[in-house]
């Protein structure tokens, strides 16, 4: 067999250890490490001990004092809805009478309005044949008025134009007998 050199048993054993060693080394930076993590979770869990055990307490208490009052806040609730279906009942049979109702008034709304036309016909009529019969009277007026008026009126006119006609003749004579002495 063959014998293996020395020197290879040194060097396999300087290896091994300087393996161990660096071995040692990680696993003590990992001890330092975790001692420290740890210590960190011991201050968090001494935080939450004093903030949130209490807290979570306090909510315990809460839940016990206000737990009654939830369930009858949900029964009233429930009773709030009961009554709400009950309202939108009566509503529905509200607005189905109001529509009723409604239909009916339109009814009668168009019936009146049929007859308020006929009627508005009826009062037009009326007056146009009265405005015709005062248009009409009014010109038969007119005529029977205004011929005799023209005739009176052409009668005085003619009397003042015979009037004017004597005026001027008796200052025709009046003024030759003055001669240039008139004034």
């Amino acid at each position: 067999m063959h014998q293996v050199p020395q020197w290879i048993y040194i060097t396999f054993t300087a290896v091994t250890a300087f393996g161990v060693l660096l071995q040692a080394i990680v696993l003590l930076a990992m001890l330092l490490a975790l001692k420290k993590a740890l210590g960190r979770l011991n201050e968090v869990s001494r935080v939450a001990e004093e903030h949130v055990i209490p807290t979570m307490a306090s909510a315990r208490r809460l839940l016990d004092e206000v737990g009654p009052k939830l369930k009858v806040a949900s029964q009233n609730a429930v009773t709030v809805s009961q009554n709400a279906v009950k309202v939108s009942q009566t509503a529905v049979e509200i607005s189905e009478t109001l529509k009723e109702q409604s239909s009916r008034l339109g009814t009668t709304v168009d019936h009146l309005r049929e007859k308020t036309e006929v009627q508005a016909e009826r009062v037009d009529e009326m007056v146009t044949g009265t405005l015709d019969s005062i248009a009409s009277a009014t010109a038969i007026l007119q005529r029977v008025v205004s011929g005799p008026l023209r005739q009176i009126g052409a009668v005085f006119n003619g009397l003042r134009v015979g009037f004017d006609v004597l005026r001027s003749r008796d200052r025709e004579v009046h003024s030759a007998a003055d001669g240039d002495h008139f004034v």
